[in-house]
């Protein structure tokens, strides 16, 4: 039997595995929201990250370019980026997927899925690097907006002391 049937056949446990060990690279307060459950309303961090989960196991199971899976990536990667984590702890949730399927499917040397699963590996690694590549992108884009904050401030203060301290008394 190849990787894929395999795969087809645990990829509830797969899964559920794959979040399990998602919840646990999650900050402490980060974590009691996750295990809220998946109610977009009561959790709509959790029930974001859990349906591109699924959609990014269901695309990588289909055989879909990592390009394809871009958008799924990205979505979790923004939520992610924003989280009190290091870029090494807020990106291993993608290599966190490899071991969800080692734990969860015995292929016994079977050939044909340990080739399969070398494929599916390969995907898996371009997806870490996608998402290493994202989650630049997002705190990027964090530090510009704090350093635009930090300009408006500094701005706001100046205009303050012109007015409380008037340069042409000094003069």
């Amino acid at each position: 039997m190849g990787f894929k049937q395999l795969f087809i056949e645990k990829k509830r446990e797969i899964l559920e595995r794959w979040i399990r060990l998602i919840r646990e690279t999650c900050p402490a307060d980060g974590l009691e929201a996750a295990e809220q459950g998946k109610d977009p309303f009561v959790n709509p961090v959790g029930h974001t990250i859990t349906r591109e989960i699924g959609a990014l196991c269901e695309g990588l199971l289909q055989g879909k370019e990592v390009d394809e899976l871009s958008g799924h990536l990205e979505k979790i990667i923004q939520i992610r980026s924003v989280q009190d984590l290091s870029p090494s702890r807020a990106v291993l949730f993608v290599s966190l997927f490899k071991k969800a399927v080692r734990d969860e499917i015995e292929w016994n040397g079977n050939q044909q899925a340990t080739e399969e699963w070398l494929e599916f590996n390969a995907r898996i690694d371009q997806l870490s690097l996608m998402a290493f590549d994202l989650y630049t992108k997002y705190r990027e884009r964090i530090y510009e907006i704090r350093i635009g904050e930090i300009k408006k401030e500094r701005d706001r203060a100046y205009r303050l002391l012109e007015r409380t301290h008037p340069l042409s008394e000094k003069e």
